[in-house]
């Protein structure tokens, strides 16, 4: 059965600093896309960050470029996001996500979101 859990989000005040985590299982991690979408209200789901499977090349949404890092352990099964700088357009709720394309067939999962709020 595959689980993607989420972790981590919370209250922050603008300027500070949140680690998101995902726990992957049921599937072959290690050849997976993995990446951060987010959605905040009134708004649709949003690409933040997606790393590779083997490779683990990066890339960023611009609003994020600089502040946020993401990476993954493959000995782990896990993925991370490191948020910095948060401001207050980043409050959302964050989801993981795993992919895999070997076509014509394509998988994707999703775990429940975390949330994450910058207030002061």
């Amino acid at each position: 059965q595959v689980q993607l859990v989420e972790s981590g989000g919370g209250l922050v005040q603008p300027g500070g600093s949140l680690t998101l985590s995902c726990a992957a299982s049921g599937f072959t991690f290690s050849t997976y896309r993995m990446s951060w979408y987010r959605q905040a209200p009134g708004k649709e789901r949003e690409l933040v960050a997606g790393i590779t499977g083997p490779a683990g090349s990066t890339n960023y949404a611009e609003p994020v470029k600089g502040r946020f890092t993401i990476s993954r352990d493959n000995a782990e099964n896990k993925m991370y996001l490191q948020m910095n700088s948060l401001k207050p357009e980043d409050t959302a709720v964050y989801y993981c996500n795993a992919h895999q394309a070997i076509l014509p067939y394509t998988w994707d999962y999703w775990g429940q979101g975390t949330q994450v709020t910058v207030s002061s």
